[in-house]
Formats: structure tokens, sequence, C-alpha cells
């Protein structure tokens, strides 16, 4: 019985991961073509990591905020901030990067010419083109909008965790709004928020593949101009999945291996 026991409990989907990825690695190293794909997309790997981190960085900011107006003592701030949630997490990441590279964009920067246009006709400031506007920064702002709207909800469950009636004795002791979440309700929140917001970074790594279809030099985008050029279409992507794999496995047992941490430490 123990030995089924501990066999059951044995991660052999990891194993077999493994196994895969050592063979594809040993495909890299030891196979030209392997390599040369590798290399190329390589200078991808950079972009796609620097999106997803400027991005995560500031959807947690701004997922923060609104998760902090829903507990909003004024009717109309809560209102607003559950109308930006719904309205966000019902429309699709590729719609709102659309949306924001050839609407928002082009907007933003008539805008900006309209508030500065005594400045430029001045010359203090040149007119803003929106081919200046970086399709990098737009994809960027596209994914901070889509991912923002369901990291507030995680934050507000998390907040929604903490026990109200150590709340009520904050309050009894004379602790003002900012004072309660600063030493009572985050330092709490956080042991539950972390684990889904990493398994929200982790998704936010895939989903960065989709800012390819601006032309943003990502690992996906590399992968497309790469197999067209040379049709090697099966190895190519071979090493994309792979590149993909290997960031969000990582992440995915680092993340696990935060919970049982914390779990350990709860106990």
């Amino acid at each position: 019985m123990i030995i089924k026991r501990s066999s059951s409990q044995f991660p052999w989907w990891l194993l077999f991961t493994v196994i895969i990825g050592l063979l594809l690695s040993w495909n890299i190293v030891s196979d030209q073509g392997y390599t040369r794909i590798f290399s190329t997309l390589s200078n991808g790997l950079w972009v796609t990591i620097g999106v997803t981190l400027m991005a995560f960085c500031l959807a947690t900011v701004i997922g923060l905020f609104v998760a902090l107006a829903g507990f909003s003592r004024f009717t109309l701030i809560r209102q607003l901030a559950t109308f930006y949630v719904e309205i966000i997490r019902g429309i699709p990441v590729l719609v709102i990067l659309f949306y924001i590279a050839f609407v928002g964009a082009p907007e933003l920067i008539k805008l900006y010419n309209w508030a500065l246009q005594d400045l430029i006709e001045q010359g203090f400031v040149t007119t803003a083109r929106t081919r200046d506007f970086s399709m990098i920064w737009r994809a960027i702002f596209a994914l901070t909008i889509s991912y923002s709207a369901f990291l507030a909800e995680v934050f507000r469950a998390g907040i929604q965790e903490v026990d109200k009636g150590q709340i009520e004795a904050a309050k009894a002791l004379g602790l003002n709004g900012w004072q309660r979440f600063r030493f009572i309700i985050f330092p709490q929140a956080i042991k539950k928020i972390l684990p889904p917001l990493g398994n929200d970074f982790v998704a936010m790594i895939k989903d960065s593949a989709l800012v390819s279809v601006l032309g943003v030099q990502d690992i996906t985008q590399m992968g497309k101009v790469f197999s067209a050029s040379t049709f090697q279409f099966f190895e190519t992507y071979n090493v994309v999945a792979f590149m993909y794999l290997v960031l969000t496995l990582s992440l995915s047992l680092m993340i696990r291996g935060i919970e049982n941490y914390l779990k350990r430490n709860e106990r």
C-alpha cells in the first residue's frame, strides 16, 4: 500500500515533460538547424519578457486601485469600478489589442496635439504623429488594460478573505482607512493573492504571443518570419513551443513552491 501510494503521488507528468525538454535541448545543441533557429528566436525572448513584465506591473497597480475603488463608500466610484471590470473582462484580449493599437493610440495622439496646440504653434513642442507611438507600447497598454480587470478581481477576493473582526478591532483602536489597509488588510490578503497573481502572470506570458499580430518582434513573430523565409515550420514552431514551455513551466513550479511555503507557515 505504501509503494502504491508513493507511486501515485509521483509527478510523472513532470518527468515526461523533462524528458521532452531534454530531447529538444539536445536537438538545439547538436543540430545546426535547430541551433540557428534558437539563436534567431532568442532575440524575441527578451521582447516577450520585457513586454510581459512591464504590462503585468502596470496591470497590478491599476488592478489594486480598481479593487479598492470597489470597496469605496461612494456608490458612484463602486459602480464605475464594477463597470470597468465587467466590460474589460467581457472583451477578448485580441480585440482589446486591436482597439488600443488602431483606435486608442490615434485618438490619444489627437488629444495630445489638441491639448498642446498653443505650445506646438509657438514651437516649444513638436506635433506628435501616430507612427511615433511604438507598437510595443501599444501592446503593453493593451495587455495592461485587459489584465488589470482580472487582477482587480483577484485583489477583491483576497481582501474579502480578511476577517472582518480584525478590521473592526483596528477601527476601535483608532486606525484610519490607510492604516487599516497597510497594517491589517494587505499583509493578510497578500498570502491569498500571491498564487493567483502568479497564475495570471503565467497566463500573460502566453497571451503576450498575441502581440505578434502588431508586428512586435517577440518569440512568436520571430518564429513566423523565420519559418516563412526558410519553410522550416516544424522545426521553428518546435523551438517556439519549447521556449514558451520553459518560461511557463518554470514559473508554475516556482508558484507551487511559494504556495507550499505559505501553507507550511500557516501551520
